[in-house]
C-alpha cells in the first residue's frame, strides 16, 4: 500500500445558511505522508477518458462502471504508477466531493470487522463516484453501497455538496460507515481522527450501512450509558490525537467562535459548530493555512522551544494543495461550481477561484511533473514556501500583501465574468478563457513575491561585507 498521505489533511465543512453568501462548501487541505512533495495537477476528466472499467492500483480492486459518466475537475496525482488519487472536484451536474480525510479507528470494531485489504481506498474514491451522481445525498448511497460490497482497507472521511445540501461520510472497519447532513446553518472542522459524535439513528438526516446498530449492540461497542456517539464507539482517544489532532480543531474553533473556551488536547470538541458570523471563502483559507497564531503554540511564534512544537499544526510543509469546493446560489447554474485552488504549503500560496464548468484547466495548473519545474505553481509554490519559512518575519508581510491583491484581481475579474457568462456564445469557452486568466494573475504574482523575496532576503546574507567609507 502506498501510504504516502496517511494521517494527513484537514477538512472544512460549510453549510449555506452559515456561509457569507448562501454558498455551500466543502475544503480540505491534501497533504503529504512525509515532508516530500507529493505533486499534484488541475485536470477536467471528460467522459470519453473515464475509464470504464477501473482497477486500483494499490489493492487491485476492480470495478465496471456505467456508462454514463459526467464531466468532472480533479486534482490528481502528477507521477505516474501509483494511481489516480482524485482527491477533490466538481461534476457537470454541480456535485462535489473531497477524498479522503484520513481517520482514527480502534481494535475493537476492526476486531468486528477487519478491514478489507483488496477493497478501495482513498487512491479510488473519487473516480468510482463523482462522475455518477447528481447530488450530495447520492454521493454518500453510491459510496456507501460501494463499500458494504467491496469493503476498504482504511479509515476515511469523505465530504460531498450540492447546491442545497453538505454530508460527510466516515467508513468504519472494513465494511461499515455512517453519515450525517450537515446542518445549513453549521460548520465542521474535521482532523484526522474519527470525527462523527451524537448520531441519530432514527433522523432524515443521518445514513448508514445495513444494520451498523445492530452491529453495535450485538458486539457491545457503546462505551456510554446513553445515546450514540459515534467517536466514543468507532474512533480513537489516544495520546497522539491530543497533540495531532484534537490541537487542530480547537483552533478553527477558536477562530470560528472565540467566544467559547475550549481546551485543545480536548478530546470531545464538538463535531456540529455555529460561528458568531457568517463564514467567507477567505475565511476557510485563513484557517487551512494556520499555524495557531497569536497563541504559544506557534512555531513561527515567541514561545519556547517545545511549546512552539507541541501541537501538529494545519499549514504545514507538507501541504501540497488546498481546494475550497463552493456552489453559489446566487448566480445562474451554469457558472454555480467554483473550484478554488492552492498548491503547496498554504501558509505561503494563494487560493485561485476556477469556475469548474469549462472544457479544460490552464497549463501551469494542468502539466504539473514529478520533477522540478519553476514553470508549474506547484514547485514555485513550494520554492515560495522554501525560501518564506527561513525567515517568516522578514517575509510575511510580502506574502500577505501577495495573497491579498491576488484574490482580490481574481474576485474583480469574477464579478466581471458573472456577469458576462450567459452571453457568451460558447459558454464552456468563455470560462475556460477566464481560468486562463485567473492562472495567469496568479503566476504573475507568485513570481513577483519570488522576486521580492529574493531582493529582501539578499540583504540578510551572511555572505556580505562592506567596505567602509
Amino acid at each position: 500500500m502506498d501510504n504516502r498521505k496517511l494521517g494527513s489533511c484537514t477538512t472544512i465543512l460549510v453549510g449555506k445558511k452559515a456561509s457569507i453568501d448562501g454558498s455551500t462548501m466543502i475544503a480540505r487541505n491534501e497533504d503529504s505522508g512525509s515532508a516530500a512533495s507529493n505533486p499534484q495537477k488541475f485536470i477536467v476528466m471528460h467522459p470519453e477518458n473515464q475509464p470504464k472499467v477501473y482497477k486500483s492500483v494499490q489493492s487491485g480492486f476492480e470495478i465496471t462502471l456505467p456508462d454514463t459518466p459526467l464531466r468532472y475537475t480533479s486534482t490528481p496525482d502528477a507521477a505516474d504508477g501509483f494511481g489516480i488519487w482524485g482527491e477533490s472536484g466538481i461534476n457537470s451536474a454541480n456535485v462535489a466531493m473531497t477524498a479522503t480525510e484520513t481517520i482514527t479507528t480502534n481494535a475493537r470494531v476492526l476486531g468486528v470487522d477487519p478491514f478489507e485489504m483488496n477493497g478501495i481506498g482513498e487512491e479510488d474514491m473519487l473516480t468510482i463516484v463523482l462522475p455518477y451522481i447528481r447530488s450530495a445525498k447520492e454521493g454518500v448511497l453510491r459510496l456507501g453501497a460501494i463499500l458494504e460490497q467491496y469493503g476498504t482497507y482504511e479509515s476515511n472521511g469523505i465530504a460531498f455538496s450540492d447546491h442545497d445540501e453538505v454530508w460527510y461520510l466516515e467508513t468504519i472497519g472494513g465494511h461499515n460507515w455512517a453519515a450525517v447532513r450537515i446542518p445549513d446553518d453549521a460548520y465542521v472542522v474535521a482532523p484526522n481522527r474519527f470525527n462523527i459524535d451524537h448520531f441519530d439513528f432514527d433522523s432524515a438526516d443521518t445514513l448508514c450501512s445495513t444494520g451498523l446498530q445492530e452491529m453495535i449492540e450485538t458486539y457491545h461497542l457503546n462505551p456510554d450509558f446513553e445515546g450514540y456517539n459515534l467517536r466514543h464507539i468507532f474512533g480513537s482517544a489516544s495520546v497522539k490525537d491530543t497533540r495531532y489532532n484534537n490541537p487542530r480543531a480547537w483552533y478553527v474553533q477558536k477562530f470560528f467562535n472565540p467566544e467559547v473556551e475550549q481546551q485543545p488536547m480536548d478530546q470531545d470538541l464538538p463535531f456540529i459548530c455555529r460561528a458568531n458570523r457568517k463564514i467567507s471563502v477567505e475565511d476557510v483559507k485563513w484557517a487551512l493555512s494556520s499555524h495557531f497564531e497569536n497563541t504559544e503554540f506557534d512555531p513561527y511564534g515567541e514561545g519556547d522551544e517545545t511549546t512552539k512544537n507541541m501541537f501538529r499544526t494545519i499549514g504545514l510543509n507538507r501541504n501540497q494543495e488546498c481546494h475550497i469546493l463552493q456552489l453559489r446560489n446566487d448566480v445562474p447554474k451554469e457558472i454555480a461550481g467554483v473550484h478554488w485552488l492552492a498548491f503547496g504549503p498554504n501558509t505561503f500560496n494563494a487560493v485561485v477561484p476556477f469556475y469548474a464548468n469549462v472544457l479544460d484547466t490552464p497549463a501551469c495548473y494542468r502539466d504539473t511533473t514529478d520533477t522540478f519545474d519553476i514553470t508549474k505553481i506547484h514547485w514555485l509554490s513550494h520554492t515560495i514556501a522554501l525560501l518564506g519559512d527561513s525567515n517568516y518575519n522578514l517575509y510575511s508581510d510580502m506574502q500577505s500583501r501577495f495573497e491579498r491583491d491576488t484574490v482580490a484581481t481574481c474576485r474583480h475579474l469574477q464579478l466581471q465574468a458573472d456577469k458576462e457568462a450567459l452571453q457568451q456564445d460558447n459558454l464552456q469557452q468563455y470560462l475556460t478563457d477566464i481560468n486562463e486568466q485567473f492562472a495567469s494573475i496568479s503566476f504573475k504574482n507568485t513570481n513577483k513575491l519570488l522576486g521580492d523575496m529574493m531582493a529582501a532576503g539578499t540583504k540578510k546574507m551572511k555572505l556580505n561585507y562592506s567596505l567602509a567609507d
